[in-house]
């Protein structure tokens, strides 16, 4: 890019073009001139927002691109007005057009011939990029960078958790690491203040699974059978797996918006220059309060959804409780409700990090936060059920 500030070269012809009336001092304006280093445009006037549509009526007669611009005569320039003198200049053209690019900057101030650099380079950055392909091409280009992104966010998740293990590990080595308010406190949000919602859908879960599971049994007059149904689904699938999303929905998105407010607000970095590991600070107490509620959780949603089933067979089955709990004691044994309760460990552990992960890697934006919390749901979600297929086909293999 030639230099900026230099003197501008000379002219030997001139062709003005006015966008308002003589009495307007303050008109923008802009003529274009023919020098020895090239097309030159000098423009002068407040080329600002308030006066976009003068600007507008300057753009319908713009000639081929310049080469050189000179502000010695603006008076006023903000970011809108030096968009508009860029396009006017011809910036906005592409290199495939043979014109465009770089544009040398004569006269004014420094701030203003700054402003229109970092408008040019972002421009130039802007018509630089590669345009997306359409059709079938653009389907297999969005596939293969949404699949080279996840790769590189499961990469950095499996680094993660080796760091998550290596704080936890440093904290059994050294219990007064451990913030034990703060453990309180999580385990207080994550653990009694969901067991409303939990307890509730656990309730509804068992009530859909008797009324669906008699209408079919029914059929072959089977309809005691509907018990066992409540209770193994329960027990080893749905009291867990409820929990689990619920928990992913509600706590993960909480501690990526939490821990994503204080990167945005430089906590975080305020945490490393005192010297404190941010992880021991803020991902292991979320971690082992959600691994200490989410088995609870999970127990409690097992016992409302039995209730539920029991309400239903009570009343569209005629099966009394007393007859309700023989058959669950026929149905179920302590390995079934182990089945359930020994993936809540796992699957609490998993969501905290993915959580506290996608919350520590925020941008430095509030949109940052929001399509961080979003992801750390849709991970969260994915994860649990992933893991919940793997048990399936370990237990299934070791015949549990």
């Amino acid at each position: 890019m030639p230099p900026t500030g230099a003197a501008p070269p000379r002219a030997t012809d001139n062709r003005r073009v006015r966008g308002a009336g003589a009495a307007d001092t303050d008109a923008p304006q802009a003529s274009w001139r023919d020098g020895d280093g090239g097309r030159l445009l000098v423009v002068s006037g407040a080329w600002t927002t308030a006066r976009l549509s003068t600007i507008e009526r300057l753009r319908r007669g713009r000639e081929p691109a310049a080469t050189a611009i000179d502000i010695g005569g603006v008076t006023a320039l903000d970011a809108n007005g030096g968009l508009m003198l860029l396009a006017l200049a011809g910036v906005d053209q592409t290199p495939a057009d043979g014109q465009g690019g770089d544009i040398a900057v004569h006269g004014g101030d420094d701030r203003r011939r700054d402003l229109l650099q970092t408008l040019m380079t972002a421009a130039a950055a802007e018509c630089g990029r590669k345009p997306r392909s359409g059709g079938f091409l653009g389907m297999v280009e969005t596939t293969g960078r949404a699949t080279i992104n996840a790769l590189k966010e499961a990469r950095d998740l499996v680094g993660f958790i080796g760091l998550v293990t290596i704080a936890i590990g440093r904290t059994i080595l050294q219990p007064r690491r451990l913030r034990m308010t703060a453990l309180v406190s999580h385990i207080e949000r994550t653990g009694l203040d969901a067991m409303p919602i939990v307890g509730l859908l656990g309730f509804l879960i068992g009530v859909v699974l008797a009324y669906q599971g008699a209408d079919q049994l029914r059929q072959f007059g089977a309809e005691i059978f509907t018990v066992n149904l409540v209770g193994v689904g329960v027990l080893r699938e749905m009291g867990i797996l409820l929990t689990a999303i619920i928990v992913a929905g509600r706590s993960g998105s909480a501690f990526t918006a939490e821990i994503g407010a204080m990167t945005i607000n430089e906590e975080v970095d305020a945490i490393r220059t005192l010297g404190l590991d941010p992880v021991d600070m803020l991902v292991v107490p979320r971690m082992l309060a959600l691994m200490i509620t989410l088995p609870l959780l999970t127990f409690f949603a097992n016992m409302m959804g039995l209730t539920g089933g029991a309400v239903m067979a009570l009343l569209t089955l005629d099966i009394s409780i007393d007859q309700y709990i023989r058959q669950l004691e026929s149905a179920v044994t302590i390995t079934t409700f182990l089945v359930g309760m020994v993936k809540a460990p796992v699957f609490a552990a998993m969501i905290a990090m993915i959580g506290c992960f996608q919350g520590l890697r925020v941008g430095r934006s509030a949109a940052a936060v929001g399509r961080s919390t979003t992801t750390s749901v849709v991970e969260g979600v994915f994860v649990v059920i992933l893991l919940d297929a793997l048990f399936s086909v370990l237990f299934s293999i070791l015949g549990v």
